[in-house]
C-alpha cells in the first residue's frame, strides 16, 4: 500500500501507528481535518483480515468523521482509531491504558468515544490516561446512552424530509416502515407513535419487534417484506446497504430517513432516488444525534443544550434540500457540498488546530 499516495488522495494530516507489545496493543489513529477544531471519532476494535485493512478502514472512517462533524455543525474535525484485536479476548486494562497514553500524546488533536467492538467500559479505562475521551460512564460526567439522542435527531430530521415530501412537517396518520427496532430505532417509535404515526416494523430480534408491537400498536412483517408494503416513510435503522438496486423498485415510500449507516449500497443510488422524486434524507446528518450529544461532554455535559444542538438536524436536512435544488444534484452528494462548504468558510479563519486547553475537556 502506498501510504503517502492515499493520505494525499483525500488530505489526510496524520496517521499514527501505536504499538505496546506488553499488551499486545495494535492501533491506527487516522486524523483526516483539524480544520473546525480537534478530530473526533471512535475506536473500533476488530479482527482485521491484515493491516492493510484496517489502515484502509480506519482512513474511511475518519475522512467519514469530518462530513459527519462539519455536517452536524460542530467545532469538530474528523478522525477514527482502529485496534486489531478480538473484542471478545484481546481486551484487557492495559491494553486500553497504554492506548490511553497514545491519545494524550496528540495532546487533544484527537478525542475518542465508544464504536463498534468497544465500550462504555473500555472508554472509562481509556479515560485513566486522557482527558480525550467521551463516551464514558454517567458517574465521571458523561451523556450515557447515546441511543435517544441519535433517536430524537432522526426524528427531527424525518419531520423535515416530510415538510419537503408532503409540504407538511406533521407525522401524525404518516405509516412509517422501520426497519429494525433495536435501542435507536425503538426511540424512534416512540416519538413517531407519540404523534400519531402509523408503525410497521420488522427485525430478525423477536423480541424487539413484539416490544414495538405491544408498546406502540406497530404492525409486524418479516424482514424481507418491509420492502414492499405501502407505506409514506421507510426508515432503515438496522444494517447498512438497504437501499440498492434489488429494493428500490420495490419500495412505495416517498421518503427515506432512518439511523442506519451507510444506507445506500453505491453512491449512484442516490442519483436514482433523485430521478425517481424519492426524498432521502443522508444517514450522516439525521443519524448526527450521538455525535453531538458526546460533543456536547467537551464543555461538561448539560442534557438540556445538547438536545437544542440536535433539534438543529432538522435545520441541517432542509439546508441539504436547498442545496440539492440549487445544484440540481442528489441529496447525498448536497450533504457533502454542505459539510465542504462550511470546512472551506471556516479554513480562512482557523489553521491546524492547536490545542491551548482553555475551551475543551472541563469536566476534571
Amino acid at each position: 500500500m502506498e501510504i503517502f499516495k492515499y493520505l494525499e488522495s483525500y488530505d489526510y494530516e496524520q496517521l499514527v501507528f501505536c504499538q505496546d507489545k506488553n499488551s499486545g496493543l495494535k492501533a491506527i489513529i487516522a486524523i483526516h481535518d483539524t480544520t473546525i477544531g480537534p478530530a473526533l471519532g471512535g475506536t473500533r476494535m476488530w479482527t482485521y483480515e491484515s493491516e492493510e485493512a484496517a489502515v484502509i478502514d480506519a482512513l474511511r472512517l475518519a475522512r467519514g468523521m469530518t462530513y459527519k462533524n462539519a455536517a452536524a455543525g460542530l467545532n469538530l474535525g474528523g478522525g477514527k482509531t482502529v485496534i486489531i484485536g478480538d473484542p471478545k479476548k484481546d481486551k484487557s486494562e492495559a491494553l486500553f491504558r497504554a492506548f490511553g497514553r497514545y491519545i494524550q500524546g496528540l495532546n487533544g488533536r484527537y478525542i475518542t468515544a465508544e464504536d463498534v467492538g468497544t465500550t462504555v467500559q473500555d472508554m472509562d479505562i481509556i479515560y485513566q490516561e486522557t482527558n480525550y475521551v467521551t463516551g464514558i460512564s454517567p458517574a465521571f460526567g458523561s451523556s450515557g446512552n447515546p441511543s435517544p439522542a441519535t433517536a430524537f435527531g432522526v426524528y427531527r430530521g424525518m419531520k423535515a424530509a416530510a415538510k419537503e415530501a408532503f409540504g407538511s412537517d406533521s407525522l401524525e396518520g404518516k405509516v412509517v416502515a422501520v426497519q429494525g427496532v433495536g435501542n435507536v430505532a425503538y426511540n424512534l417509535c416512540r416519538h413517531l407513535h407519540e404523534e400519531g404515526a402509523k408503525l410497521i416494523v420488522t427485525d430478525i430480534n423477536k423480541e424487539a419487534v413484539q416490544r414495538a408491537v405491544e408498546d406502540f400498536g406497530a404492525k409486524a412483517v418479516d424482514p424481507d417484506d418491509i420492502y414492499d408494503v405501502e407505506c409514506d416513510i421507510y426508515a432503515p435503522c438496522a444494517l447498512g446497504a438497504t437501499v440498492n438496486d434489488q429494493t428500490i423498485p420495490k419500495l412505495k415510500a416517498k421518503v427515506i430517513a432512518g439511523s442506519a449507516n451507510n444506507q445506500l449500497a453505491e453512491a449512484r443510488h442516490g442519483d436514482v432516488l433523485f430521478e425517481n422524486g424519492i426524498v432521502y434524507a443522508p444517514d450522516y446528518v439525521i443519524n448526527a444525534g450521538g455525535v453531538i450529544n458526546v460533543a456536547d461532554e467537551l464543555y461538561g455535559y448539560n442534557r438540556e443544550r445538547a438536545m437544542k444542538q440536535i433539534e438543529t438536524i432538522y435545520d441541517n436536512i432542509q439546508k441539504v434540500f436547498e442545496i440539492s435544488k440549487r445544484d440540481n444534484i442528489p441529496t447525498n452528494v448536497a450533504a457533502d457540498r454542505m459539510a465542504e462548504e462550511r470546512i472551506e468558510s471556516l479554513k480562512n479563519s482557523r489553521s491546524t488546530f492547536l490545542q491551548n486547553g482553555h475551551h475543551i475537556l472541563s469536566r476534571r
